[in-house]
């Protein structure tokens, strides 16, 4: 029985892999066809883990002329965590940290917005919970790991319907194509299954079933080599560091008692993991890197790591320092994608009043 739900769980990551490979070639071809969905929680300023995991790729959909929609899911910090007083400082740093890298509402189809400026989200939570059955919700994996990863002994009710919550924030404005990881795909699956569910129930196409677009970038470390880099787990490098911090950072990093410089992630994880934050940088093979450092050893590996992201984030750093500066042009961004989000969510609405014939004039 293990074995036949490990092959289904296995078919099932292939043909979302094929699937997502079909998708990012098609994307340059017909990027009006498509609309992605994505964001983040407002928990601190991000690293660079979320950079290239998939800060860079939200860019490069963008630049292609993908309409992509970003939302600051600021209700879902409260759902396991007491950081509401926290909550409007850190949608700024988010904010900052999107336009440093290269979001750009100005001159590209993008959209920045707070969850909760866009009370039509949750007007769509109420007929999506109607469509999923309790049991659902339970086997759904990736909210068992949220929720042991909380360590909170009492679940309140927003992390248990988080999926669907999630459900509305996709579909609302229609995305058929939402970046995540491997371990985010029950929340596509799910999502998928609501639209589904509401286009049979009410005789109506009103939503697209969207698929995941997987990156291809490898999981990013933590500095210490055996964990995905996390601020909680306080073993990350944030993208606003200085020079000086991320030389000091980088010199904690975890590696091994090898001299001899080599790139085997599964025989040496912590020293791969520099190489290839180094290789993500230099847009060099990290074969070729160790090749290069050899047998000068961890010093040598440490310190070209060093040089690679401060060199390769300097002009990042510096235009968010610019743009801290500038906190009414920051109001006016986010403004401006609450105005588009919620035109978009009301006219989502309207169909789907009509669908369910709920409409009084």
């Amino acid at each position: 029985m293990e074995k036949e739900q490990k092959a289904m769980q296995e078919s099932t990551f292939e043909f979302a892999r094929k699937k997502s490979r079909e998708l990012e070639a098609d994307l340059s071809v017909h990027p009006s066809q498509y609309r992605v969905l994505t964001g983040d929680r407002p928990t601190g300023c991000l690293h660079i883990g979320h950079y290239f995991g998939s800060l860079k790729n939200r860019v490069e959909i963008q630049n292609l002329g993908v309409e992509t929609y970003i939302v600051i899911a600021d209700y879902q910090v409260l759902t396991d965590r007491d950081a509401f007083d926290r909550i409007t400082g850190f949608v700024y740093e988010l904010v900052l940290d999107y336009l440093a890298c290269g979001l750009d509402p100005e001159n590209h189809k993008t959209c920045i917005f707070p969850h909760s400026y866009v009370p039509e989200l949750n007007q769509l939570l109420l007929p999506f919970l109607t469509l999923v059955s309790s049991a659902e919700l339970n086997r759904n994996p990736t909210i068992k790991e949220e929720i042991s990863a909380s360590g909170q002994k009492v679940i309140n009710a927003g992390m248990y319907v988080y999926p669907v919550h999630q459900a509305a924030d996709i579909l609302f404005c229609k995305s058929n194509i939402v970046p995540v990881g491997k371990d985010q795909l029950p929340h596509i699956e799910q999502t998928r299954q609501i639209a589904r569910r509401f286009n049979t129930k009410y005789h109506a196409p009103v939503f697209p079933e969207p698929f995941g677009l997987l990156s291809e970038t490898p999981l990013i470390l933590g500095l210490d080599g055996n964990q995905k880099m996390s601020k909680s787990r306080h073993n990350s490098i944030a993208i606003q560091s200085t020079d000086d911090e991320t030389r000091r950072m980088i010199r904690t990093a975890r590696t091994d008692s090898e001299r001899f410089i080599t790139y085997e992630p599964e025989r040496r994880p912590e020293v791969a993991n520099l190489l290839r934050l180094c290789s993500l940088c230099l847009d060099t093979p990290p074969e070729q890197i160790a090749a290069q450092i050899g047998d000068a050893g961890a010093g040598k590996l440490k310190e070209m790591t060093t040089d690679a992201l401060n060199s390769y984030f300097a002009p990042v750093r510096a235009r968010r320092m610019q743009l801290a500066n500038d906190r009414a042009y920051l109001r006016e961004v986010l403004k401006r994608g609450i105005e588009r989000a919620r035109t978009v969510a009301e006219e989502t609405l309207k169909e789907v009043r009509r669908a369910m014939q709920m409409e009084l004039w």
